[in-house]
Protein backbone atom coordinates (compact mmCIF):
# COMPACT_ATOMS: atom_id res chain seq x y z
CA UNK A 1 0.00 0.00 0.00
CA UNK A 2 1.42 3.45 -1.17
CA UNK A 3 2.07 6.17 0.97
CA UNK A 4 -0.36 8.96 -0.34
CA UNK A 5 2.29 11.84 0.29
CA UNK A 6 1.31 13.43 -3.33
CA UNK A 7 -2.63 15.09 -1.36
CA UNK A 8 -0.07 16.25 1.31
CA UNK A 9 3.13 17.86 -0.82
CA UNK A 10 -0.51 19.51 -3.66
CA UNK A 11 -2.22 21.00 0.06
CA UNK A 12 1.31 22.42 1.24
CA UNK A 13 1.85 23.94 -2.50
CA UNK A 14 -1.90 25.40 -1.83
CA UNK A 15 -1.11 27.02 1.41
CA UNK A 16 2.12 28.18 0.75
CA UNK A 17 0.78 30.06 -2.20
CA UNK A 18 -2.19 31.63 -0.46
CA UNK A 19 0.44 32.67 1.79
CA UNK A 20 2.98 34.69 -1.21
CA UNK A 21 -0.60 36.10 -2.20
CA UNK A 22 -1.37 37.67 0.95
CA UNK A 23 2.68 38.77 1.62
CA UNK A 24 2.89 40.59 -2.08
CA UNK A 25 -0.22 43.04 -0.93
CA UNK A 26 2.97 45.00 -0.40
CA UNK A 27 3.57 47.18 2.69
CA UNK A 28 1.65 50.53 3.83
CA UNK A 29 4.41 53.10 3.15
CA UNK A 30 2.91 54.68 0.18
CA UNK A 31 -0.44 55.15 1.63
CA UNK A 32 1.15 56.72 4.83
CA UNK A 33 2.63 58.93 2.55
CA UNK A 34 -0.36 60.18 0.83
CA UNK A 35 -2.03 60.79 4.98
CA UNK A 36 0.97 63.36 5.80
CA UNK A 37 -1.50 65.86 4.78
CA UNK A 38 -0.78 68.18 7.93
CA UNK A 39 2.27 70.38 7.41
CA UNK A 40 4.09 72.78 9.80
CA UNK A 41 4.68 75.84 7.84
CA UNK A 42 7.63 77.23 9.67
CA UNK A 43 9.76 74.06 9.30
CA UNK A 44 7.94 72.23 6.97
CA UNK A 45 7.32 68.83 8.84
CA UNK A 46 4.86 66.62 7.55
CA UNK A 47 1.82 65.27 10.28
CA UNK A 48 -0.87 62.51 9.64
CA UNK A 49 -4.14 63.56 8.75
CA UNK A 50 -5.29 61.96 12.00
CA UNK A 51 -2.91 64.14 14.19
CA UNK A 52 -4.73 65.85 16.94
CA UNK A 53 -4.78 69.96 17.49
CA UNK A 54 -3.42 68.60 21.24
CA UNK A 55 0.11 67.07 18.96
CA UNK A 56 0.33 70.21 16.49
CA UNK A 57 0.04 72.78 19.97
CA UNK A 58 2.85 69.84 21.28
CA UNK A 59 5.08 70.56 18.44
CA UNK A 60 4.98 74.59 17.56
CA UNK A 61 5.44 74.79 21.42
CA UNK A 62 8.73 72.33 21.55
CA UNK A 63 9.87 73.19 18.28
CA UNK A 64 8.92 76.71 17.60
CA UNK A 65 8.94 78.40 21.11
CA UNK A 66 9.14 82.46 19.45
CA UNK A 67 6.15 81.82 16.71
CA UNK A 68 2.65 81.41 17.23
CA UNK A 69 0.75 78.12 16.91
CA UNK A 70 -0.92 80.13 13.93
CA UNK A 71 1.77 80.50 12.32
CA UNK A 72 3.03 76.85 12.07
CA UNK A 73 -0.25 75.37 11.77
CA UNK A 74 -3.29 78.23 9.71
CA UNK A 75 -5.46 75.42 9.65
CA UNK A 76 -6.28 75.35 13.00
CA UNK A 77 -7.20 79.29 13.00
CA UNK A 78 -11.47 79.28 13.70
Amino acid sequence: MGGGNGQKSKMAREKNMEKQKAAAKGSQLESNKKAMSIQCKVCMQTFMCTTTEVKCREHAENKHPKSDLYACFPHLKK
